[in-house]
Parts: structure tokens; sequence; C-alpha cells
């Protein structure tokens, strides 16, 4: 038997901001970052809720437990009724933890201001404790309510705008081929691929001119969720077990570590995961495995993303003098018991080395 979960209403389209001036708050606990709070959106969207706010802009890339800690001290003392969640995956899944670790009833509201972790609509988490990424999955963690509006986007740099968006393609390719993958995960697997192919590169080069067009950043941002949606009932694999394995010891962004992987991931996936990836390249345009492999590393090369880990900035030697601790964490990391192929420590080596 499997199960398909829709636990967060979507807010989105034009002024999709707006809903917050319903939710009929008391006392609003804001998460976010200095940028935001600098920026003044913190206080803007603060105005739109009509409730006595504050605002804890402490949020830090790869969020640590002590950050969550010191977030679940203020939620505890100011007591409030929704917890608002403001800007990228960071600030979204140290929202998520505050609200777990601190064993709160507040309606939690998400407001991405990336298009790519999806954290918005899924049940997982990403906390940081002693250089490893340690992922969470609870039902609790899924927000009620998500608003995407494609005016937080207008001046993303092109970088970010394409690290979301790889991050967005590898949560398609590793749910369409996770063990739990159904006809409704696939559905929106499929509709975020396409669109992430067709429009990512086009609004990369937008923000490279200091441009915005919100009509093309708002498919982006819903294919974003629907790519959420996706892998939060399909499940990942083993491209994020290792990139977060990565990313925990060397703070490469992402994005960037899944576009790096991701072929060498769909590679060795392919004997078991052939049909998969055939039904999605299909579903883009593409011709079979072979061409989903290509169009990836097209796409990786048009948005100017590093290749190898090397060319990401991480020396060799580096690598390699953590490359035992790092496959550690990838084997055991949750994502790698949904891979459609057993992935042992030395596969995950192979990988690396591979990726190097």
């Amino acid at each position: 038997m499997q199960t398909f979960t829709l636990g967060t209403r979507l807010c989105f389209g034009e002024n999709a901001l707006d809903r917050l001036k319903t939710l009929g708050a008391q006392r609003v606990l804001l998460i976010t970052d200095k940028f935001f709070a600098e920026n003044g959106t913190a206080e803007r969207l603060a105005a739109l809720c009509g409730a006595q706010t504050r605002i804890f802009a402490e949020v830090q890339p790869d969020p640590p437990l002590e950050l969550v800690a010191r977030g679940v001290a203020v939620l505890r003392e100011f007591r409030p009724d929704v917890l608002l969640a403001l800007g990228g995956g960071s600030a979204l899944d140290c929202a998520k933890g505050i609200r777990s670790l601190s064993g709160s009833q507040a309606m939690l509201v998400a407001v991405p201001t990336t298009s790519g972790t999806g954290s918005e609509v899924t049940s997982f988490a990403v906390l940081t404790h002693d250089g490893v990424k340690h992922p969470l999955v609870e039902d609790g963690l899924r927000p009620a309510l998500a608003i995407l509006d494609a005016s937080l986007l207008d001046k993303l740099p092109a970088g970010l705008v394409a690290d979301a968006g790889m991050d967005a393609l590898s949560h398609c390719l590793e749910a369409v081929a996770a063990k739990n993958a159904s006809a409704f995960s696939d559905a929106l697997a499929h509709a975020a691929a396409r669109c992430i192919f067709s429009d990512l590169p086009a609004s990369c080069a937008i923000a490279k001119n200091g441009q915005s067009d919100r009509a093309l950043r708002g498919r982006l941002h819903e294919a974003a969720a629907m790519a959420g949606i996706a892998f939060d009932n399909a499940g990942l694999g083993a491209c994020h077990a290792l990139a977060h394995a990565l990313g925990g010891a060397f703070h490469l962004a992402h994005g960037k570590l899944n576009g790096i992987l991701l072929p060498h991931i769909l590679e060795f996936n392919a004997p078991a995961a052939g049909p998969a990836y055939a039904r999605l390249a299909a579903s883009c345009g593409l011709s079979g495995v072979r061409g989903l492999l290509f169009a990836v590393r097209r796409l990786r090369q048009r948005l100017e993303l590093p290749q190898t880990l090397t060319q990401a900035g991480l020396p060799r030697e580096a690598v390699t003098a953590q490359a035992d601790t790092v496959c550690e964490a990838a084997a055991n990391d949750p994502c790698a018991a949904g891979n459609p192929r057993p992935v042992t420590k030395a596969d995950f080596s192979a990988l690396l080395e591979a990726a190097l």
C-alpha cells in the first residue's frame, strides 16, 4: 500500500502575500536572516500580519543546532500562535527545527525567497551539528501554509537562481527513481522538470543582466514546490545523501553539489531506474536515459555551474583526507535508504572519486 500526502495549503500568484492579512494571528514570531531584516522585507511582512510581531533574524546557512536552541528560547518566551519563516531553505528549516524542538503548536507559515529547496511543502528539515548535516523527517515539520509570491524574487542573483534551480531538478530526478515513487509524485516531478529545463536558463540570463521577469520566476517558484511535494512523498536517494555529507564537511552550496553529483548518480542508478528515467525524459522531450544525462550536463554548462568538486573550489587533497568520514555520513544518511539501487559506503567512495 502507498500513500500520498498534501498537507500544505498553497497560496500563489499575484499579491499572494496579502494572504498574511487573513491569518487572524495575535502574536507572530518571524524567523529570517539579517538580509531580510535590514532591507525592510521582514518588517513589511510583519505589518501585513497585523499582529504583535517579534523578528528572530539570526538565521545562517546550514543552520546549526545551537542556533535552533536560541530560537526555541525566544519562542518559549514570546509564545506566538504563528511561526512565520521568511527566506531560503536555511530559514525555513531553522523555523521547522524551532517549532519541532520546542513542542509548539504554533501555525507554521513558510514564505520562500528562493526556488529550489521545496522546504515550504515538505516534512524534511536539514540541521547541522558538529559539521554533519542531519536530515529530520516528520509530519509535524510540514508547514500548514506556503505563500509563493514572485515579487520576493526580483533581485535574486544569477548564481543563486542557478544553484536553487539545480536543487529543484535533483528533487525531480531523485523522486521519480525513489522507492516510494507513484503516479501522483511522478506527475508533479515531470511537470516541474519540464519547467526547469525550459525556463531556468532564461531566468539566469535575465538575472545576470540585473533584470527580472515575474511570470518566469513565478513558474519556477511553483515548479520548485511541485518538486518538493514529489520528493516529500516519493523519497530521495544517493545524490542528496552524498550532497548532505559533503555540504556538512565543506559548506558548499547544496544546489551546486547536486549539480556536480547528479550525472554520476544517474549513471549509477540507471540499471535499476532506467525505465523511470526514460519516462521522465520522454515527458521533457528527451531521448531516453542518455538524452536525460546529456540534458542535465548541458543545463549545468549553460548555468555556468562547476562540473567537478575541484572546479567548485574544493582541493582534491582536502576531500581525499575526509573521504572516509564523508562516505560514512552519506551511507548513514536517511536519504540513502530511498535510492532505487542499494548503495554502500564503497559505492559512495567511487561516486566521490568520480565527482572530483
